[in-house]
């Protein structure tokens, strides 16, 4: 557990991750911030939604869009509970968020610190600042219950 208070945001965002958990969800949740307000908030869904792009930054990102009235959430930071994979660091960087910060690191499916790593790529036309870490233990023990009660 972390020795510190969480931020709001992140207190939120694992919040949503516990949501995803009990409607059947792998657990992730994202929240964003604009000017310090939390605008959108968000937990991973595609099994509900029969949508596998419906991961939680994703929802989040279109619900802050919608909540700006700007594809652009320039200014805004995105709070999540697991390293987005690469599909997702794609959208936040289409979004120009501008800054990111995650709980747990996914050597798995991740691709900000891991595989392919989206941010560092001559192609990415906007990198958020990111930081990592900040409520990772309690992101990671959400998400190895939610594995080991399905094993």
């Amino acid at each position: 557990m972390t020795h510190w208070p969480l931020p709001l945001p992140m207190h939120r965002a694992l919040a949503e991750a516990q949501a995803a958990a009990a409607a059947g969800e792998v657990p992730i949740g994202a929240v964003i911030v604009k000017d310090g307000v939390i605008i959108a908030e968000a937990h991973n869904a595609p099994r509900g939604l029969h949508d596998p792009t419906a991961h939680a930054e994703i929802l989040a990102i279109r619900r802050a869009a919608q909540a700006l009235g700007d594809e652009r959430l320039t200014g805004c930071e995105l709070w999540v509970t697991l390293e987005p994979c690469a599909m997702c660091a794609g959208a936040i960087a289409h979004a120009r968020i501008a800054r990111l910060y995650y709980a747990a690191s996914d050597p798995k499916g991740g691709a900000v610190e891991h595989g392919a790593r989206v941010f560092e790529q001559e192609q990415c036309l906007h990198r958020p600042e990111v930081y990592s870490g900040m409520g990772e233990a309690e992101a990671a023990e959400l998400l190895r219950g939610f594995f080991r009660a399905r094993r």
